[in-house]
């Protein structure tokens, strides 16, 4: 034993003493991720667990976007989009806008004039045949210029031309939120009411009930703040997995007049031609914590994290 080690280690004393003197109780019944938390900031998690139900209760799906096996082939810019158009009218029946996960914003985005080639597989369940790559020569020719690697690819459909199956495929044409799997500087989720856009993978879609008043939440700064410290896990930071935001607790939409004026406060802000307007913001903040049942004391301490 060397004289180092038996030099007394007062940190670990001092440690020793603080535990002992500032004990406090966990329970490990939720899924969340197990941290270590403030006292503040354990009795924010217990209201947002107590008044919120997790989302895999709700009337929900949450699908990944489109996987193509080659971006490069499927992923056209404005021009060549144009191109496809004028050489055969019927091209634009299986052109799409997209949105990306850089591409999408606090309850708005930055349309990039990018486009997807959807020529899908069909769903044997419902009767959709695949699309048929001849019916449509002009994209077929714009194919064919990838068509080594097309066919080499594993996400494909019954031809080198087709997507992979996609059971969810007719998902993406419903209203729906939009939102990027990074989204570390802030609450990147937006609301698609015409059904406008499909999304690549990494994006992710969700469909179902009330998602107006969802987005408010999910664009509040009380539920990022409470994504960031509470449920999105380890792994990449600002990550946001299917799995954690399926354990996420927001309270069910109830016809209250709280929810509904979260619903048109929502309404407002993407009517708006300047996004993220602030006073709307903290009207809909101010109606997240009553529905979390938040006190005056935890509402500042949210206000002054990093995550906001």
């Amino acid at each position: 034993m060397t004289k180092s080690s038996l030099i007394k280690d007062d940190s670990l004393e001092n440690l020793s003493d603080y535990v002992q003197q500032h004990p406090t109780e966990s329970s490990f019944e939720s899924q969340s991720p197990w941290i270590i938390v403030e006292p503040i900031e354990y009795q924010i998690r217990k209201k947002i667990e107590k008044f919120g139900t997790p989302l895999k209760e709700w009337s929900l799906n949450i699908y990944r976007g489109i996987l193509t096996g080659l971006n490069d082939a499927f992923i056209i810019d404005k021009e060549t989009r144009e191109k496809l158009i004028r050489e055969d009218p019927k091209s634009e029946h299986i052109i799409r806008p997209i949105l990306r996960g850089k591409d999408i914003k606090r309850y708005g985005y930055d349309f990039m004039q990018t486009y997807l080639i959807v020529t899908h597989n069909g769903n044997k369940i419902k009767g959709i045949p695949p699309v048929n790559i001849n019916d449509y020569p002009a994209v077929k020719e714009h194919l064919e210029k990838y068509l080594d690697k097309l066919e080499k690819r594993q996400d494909r459909g019954d031809t080198p031309y087709n997507l992979r199956n996609c059971v969810y495929m007719d998902e993406f044409s419903k209203t729906k939120i939009i939102y990027p799997c990074i989204m570390r500087d802030g609450p990147h989720f937006m609301y698609d009411s015409e059904g406008k856009f499909f999304t690549p993978a990494p994006g992710n879609i969700i469909t179902g009930e009330h998602l107006q008043y969802l987005i408010g939440f999910l664009c509040s700064n009380i539920t990022y703040f409470a994504l960031r410290k509470f449920y999105m896990g380890g792994g990449i930071e600002g990550e946001l997995k299917t799995n954690r935001l399926l354990i996420l607790p927001i309270p069910k939409f109830s016809g209250s007049e709280t929810d509904k004026n979260i619903e048109l406060l929502v309404m407002k802000i993407n009517k708006e031609i300047e996004k993220n307007n602030n006073q709307l913001l903290s009207e809909i903040d101010s109606l997240v914590a009553e529905k979390y049942r938040l006190t005056d004391e935890e509402k500042s301490f949210i206000s002054k994290e990093k995550y906001i």
